[in-house]
């Protein structure tokens, strides 16, 4: 009896993994053609007759991103969209820049967890658990570290050195998706009305309004 239950756990575990990710491709690619007239769950595949080596390649990626901007970081990112051969393969890549003290503010990827190493500079990183504990594990990571973001947690990265960094991170999925906390809450369309952010956050609808102007 014993071994059908631990036959059973880790069946189930396995899975958990599988339904975790991206769905498993069921022939050697599936091109993505943004223009195909069905719609699924991803893209639908391009005729494999047309398909040739631009549809797997992307150029461009040592170029640094423009980090002038109010949180001096900007995330150049290599997904379906830029890929289309990685339609149905579950994985992308981003590379973010970083100005002196910029940021990748919190956020989320709903679909991928995440994988970032360290090419210059010196990176502060976290991420916070889920509810209740809400605990923030973080460390700082320096050229040639890696650290991993499980996927659906709010997470992090500041520059914390007088020079630009740069980071590459590998994401579980084709279309990872972000989803960034302050844009989200206050910079929804239509807007989250602002007596219910002041009663979420303890702090009075004045406030409130002067955050949401700046989204």
């Amino acid at each position: 009896m014993a071994s059908h239950f631990l036959f059973l756990g880790i069946l189930i575990s396995i899975c958990s993994v599988v339904l975790a990710s991206d769905p498993s491709p069921l022939q050697d690619f599936c091109v993505a053609d943004p223009n195909g007239p069905v719609l699924v769950n991803g893209h639908a595949c391009k005729d494999p007759k047309l398909v040739d080596a631009n549809d797997f390649f992307l150029s461009g990626l040592h170029l640094p991103g423009n980090t002038s901007n109010p949180v001096g970081s900007r995330v150049t990112p290599a997904n379906v969209v830029q890929i289309p051969g990685l339609n149905t393969l579950g994985i992308s890549l981003v590379r973010i820049d970083y100005a002196p003290w910029g940021i990748n503010p919190p956020h989320t990827h709903p679909r991928a967890t995440e994988i970032l190493t360290v090419i210059e500079g010196t990176l502060e990183v976290g991420f916070v658990t889920s509810n209740p504990e809400n605990r923030l594990i973080t460390k700082k990571l320096v050229k040639g570290d890696v650290f991993v973001f499980p996927v659906g947690l709010v997470h992090f990265q500041r520059n914390v050195g007088y020079t630009n960094a740069v980071a590459i991170a590998a994401l579980s999925s084709q279309n990872p998706g972000v989803i960034t906390v302050a844009n989200s809450v206050f910079g929804s369309n239509p807007a989250i009305p602002n007596d219910l952010l002041a009663k979420s956050f303890q702090v009075d609808i004045k406030t409130i309004d002067l955050i949401q102007s700046k989204f």
